[in-house]
């Protein structure tokens, strides 16, 4: 499991239209919004990335950056950032699921088509949300085991404002006994 105020995995993965998407090396203010998706086989995950797609603008106005990364290969990527019809969000493709276990992903297992008529992967990770700070260290995170029932990304928005005008740190980091 990850822990708040403590770093994060690494992960440096091929962004869809060129150059390398290097969490470490993330030149931000107050951090980088990180969303694993399911893939282009997912409907609910083009719907949910639409939404981070129209709030891309207001994250980078609180020094926020914001990265889709999934286990889609270059191809597939690339059709879910013209499918959502992406102009500020990066797409970062080719995540190892070896990785994704790191982050405290679930990964599931193929069934076929899905209702659109996209093969699933035979492996592909569920959905996972987080905020990372600019030493990255974890701010916030959210993980799924299903792609139902997902953090908005407005309320995340709105959660950023009352963090950043009260100073709020990360919660969730006592790891003692209780």
């Amino acid at each position: 499991m990850l822990m708040p105020r403590q770093k994060t995995p690494n992960l440096t993965l091929p962004l869809v239209g060129g150059g390398t998407f290097d969490l470490a090396n993330e030149a931000s203010e107050r951090g980088t919004v990180v969303c694993f998706y399911r893939g282009l086989h997912c409907p609910i995950c083009a719907t949910y990335l639409k939404e981070l797609e129209k709030l891309v603008e207001s994250f980078a106005e609180r020094g926020v950056n914001c990265v889709a990364v999934s286990s889609d290969g270059e191809e597939r990527a690339a059709d879910m950032a013209e499918k959502i019809e992406a102009k500020g969000l990066r797409f970062a493709y080719d995540l190892p699921l070896t990785v994704a276990k790191e982050w405290g992903l679930y990964i599931s297992t193929s069934r076929g088509k899905t209702s659109i008529g996209i093969e699933e992967p035979a492996l592909f990770s569920e959905p996972g949300l987080f905020m990372v700070s600019p030493d990255q260290s974890l701010y916030y995170g959210s993980v799924q085991t299903m792609p139902f029932v997902r953090p908005h990304f407005s309320e995340l928005v709105g959660a950023l404002d009352f963090a950043i005008k009260n100073n709020y740190p990360a919660r969730g980091e006592y790891t003692g006994a209780v």
